[in-house]
């Protein structure tokens, strides 16, 4: 079976320090940046991908240990690895692995990170459960947490289910992080393809004190003049 070591070496040899340099500040790995001290290797996401498809029988250990680094490719391997145990799963292995995900939500650190994985493990996951998880993450401290809270709800919104997006949407209003305004905005986007006159309904009420990056996002489909009802 493949491990650990050999999954870390593979990596190493397929980094690309000027492709690493590009982003690092990609992602504002500076210091006072949200991504400080984040290490990149410089590998692009479909290689990862063709690693991560060698490497689907590593441990939830081995995987937490992964997603501990502070190398982005190793984080982000931990969950490409993550989302193809989950999609095999039964219900009681996809129970663990949603709970796993929970408890390791502090090291799934970068926006790229959470859009990647939280709609596919957290999202789905909750399709049929109640969701007081998402609401909990949504109060959290942790920038991570509330952007994984309110990206889950995308395979939420798919299955033309849009409550919990706009309550959460609302608990995320006076957010100060544009990582937020701009996640929320995406989400209320894709509530108005499905219901525009429902994402409308939404943004009469708060549009005037909606951040003005979370409101250009929401309605970036508009209309021009529906747009300028809004701006």
């Amino acid at each position: 079976m493949p491990s650990l070591s050999q999954l870390k070496k593979e990596l190493k040899k397929l980094a690309d320090p000027k492709q690493a340099e590009v982003l690092q500040r990609f992602f504002k790995t500076g210091k006072g940046e949200y991504g400080e001290g984040d290490i990149f290797l410089g590998i692009k996401v479909p290689v990862q991908r063709e690693v991560a498809d060698k490497f689907q029988e590593l441990s939830l250990k081995d995987i937490e240990k992964l997603l501990d680094s502070r190398i982005h490719e190793h984080r982000m391997m931990a969950l490409f690895v993550l989302i193809k145990q989950y999609k095999k799963a039964d219900e009681n292995t996809k129970k663990k692995i949603f709970d796993f995900y929970l408890k390791n939500a502090k090291n799934i650190n970068n926006w790229d990170l959470v859009d990647l994985s939280a709609p596919k493990i957290v999202g789905d996951y909750l399709l049929d459960k109640p969701r007081s998880a998402l609401y909990k993450l949504a109060k959290s401290e942790n920038l991570w947490e509330k952007r994984i809270a309110i990206i889950s709800t995308w395979i939420i919104i798919r299955n033309n289910e849009f409550d919990d997006t706009l309550k959460i949407a609302k608990i995320l209003l006076n957010d100060k992080h544009d990582l937020i305004h701009k996640a929320v905005g995406w989400m209320l986007r894709e509530v108005g393809k499905r219901d525009q006159e429902l994402e409308e309904e939404f943004l009469q009420k708060h549009y005037l004190k909606m951040p003005r990056v979370m409101l250009r996002y929401a309605i970036e489909k508009f209309k021009e003049k529906k747009k300028e009802v809004f701006i």
